[in-house]
């Protein structure tokens, strides 16, 4: 066997790079496609690099151990495809074989559509019928992509293999290349006699009927996968998935955080002062408030499990009822007396209708002292 740092035309201390640069000279030069009558010795070069650019493969070889560990004529490690194209055209992606015809029949994309929802049906979940716009199966063909009575014929430039071979000048002389065949676009056969509804496509474009669940405790933003329900593919090609995305309506009491709703509860004066139990509609039905003798305007009164369901969780979120407090306007004399003399008893007035010391303000009670009031 020959030494391998002599088939590279290296020294035993070359560096890595000086190894790939060493090949990637030989190869220009021993590539069959450009010398055809070298096939074994750019093997015996390919079989070097691999060993001698893999630094443990190079180690165990510099002991005088077993020299490659993979099938001649591979690319070794650090010298992938786009260098061996380098090392023709000075960039990847040229040259090489193709690798069959391909398939007509592809997979269809995913499709996109969004759903408004009420708050109820976003808590609680439900069924809808929608209708969804997306690529369908052609009626006519049924995936063929011929007329009916008609199939695909082998493409006869390529002989149905979807590519074809052509001479290209390069710098290092005439090599041969393969591309996709311009007559059938790379599938190896052609249409006689296209579908005339989906124009050769094995699809066409309807507006079909569909009833999607929608999940308790969707809200603004979730997408609900359903598969196979997307556009369907190219000659018949399997359907994407199609995703649904929520959006939840305003509602005319509630707001949402998350699984909590939250509303404001008008409270007339003497039933913030006096307490009360006050009915109030929620989502599910009628529910008493209980409101605490003083409740002040702004408290919260929190109504458990009465939100949303949890989408991902077992439970609800709660109602928080922030309390208003409503004074009262357009008093007639009977109940303006009635409050009046309330506020003498509870001394906050003084009888002739002024604010008592008590509650007036700090400027005020300075101005009557100075006063002798």
């Amino acid at each position: 066997m020959s030494d391998y740092y002599d088939v590279l035309g290296v020294s035993k201390d070359a560096s890595t790079e000086d190894i790939k640069r060493a090949y990637r000279k030989l190869a220009r030069k021993l590539h069959p496609d450009v010398n055809p009558d070298a096939g074994e010795r750019f093997k015996e070069v390919s079989q070097a690099y691999e060993t001698l650019s893999n630094p443990d493969k190079r180690s165990a070889y510099d002991r005088g151990g077993p020299g490659a560990g993979g099938a001649p004529g591979g690319f070794g490690a650090g010298f992938g495809f786009s260098d061996i194209m380098d090392a023709f055209f000075g960039q990847g992606g040229a040259g090489g074989r193709g690798a069959g015809p391909a398939s007509r029949t592809q997979r269809g994309q995913d499709a996109l559509i969004r759903v408004d929802v009420d708050l109820s049906e976003a808590a609680f979940g439900g069924e809808r019928s929608i209708q969804v716009d997306t690529a369908v199966l052609c009626p006519t063909c049924k995936g063929t992509c011929c007329q009916p009575g008609t199939s695909p014929q082998t493409c006869d430039i390529c002989h149905g293999q979807g590519s074809v071979q052509r001479v290209v000048r390069s710098l290092l002389g005439q090599v041969m290349t393969t591309q996709a065949c311009p007559t059938c676009h790379g599938f190896g056969t052609v249409l006689p006699s296209p579908c005339l509804e989906c124009s050769g496509e094995g699809r066409v474009r309807a507006r079909r009927p569909l009833t999607i669940r929608i999940p308790a405790g969707v809200d603004t933003g979730t997408r609900i996968q359903l598969a196979s329900q997307g556009e369907v593919g190219t000659a018949g090609g399997p359907p994407g998935d199609l995703y649904v995305e929520i959006h939840e309506r305003p509602h005319p009491v509630f707001t949402r955080s998350g699984d909590d709703l939250h509303c404001t509860l008008q409270v007339p004066m003497t039933a913030a002062a006096l307490g009360a139990t006050i009915p109030l509609e929620t989502l599910d039905g009628t529910e008493d408030v209980d409101v605490r003798p003083g409740a002040q305007a702004g408290e919260t009164v929190t109504l458990k499990q009465k939100g949303a369901e949890h989408l991902r969780a077992q439970g609800r979120g709660d109602l928080h009822v922030q309390l208003e407090v409503v004074t009262p306007r357009d008093l007639d004399d009977e109940q303006e007396e009635l409050l009046r003399r309330l506020a003498e008893l509870r001394g906050e007035v003084r009888p002739s209708g002024k604010l008592s010391p008590a509650h007036q303000g700090v400027f005020s009670k300075l101005r009557d002292r100075f006063s002798g009031r």
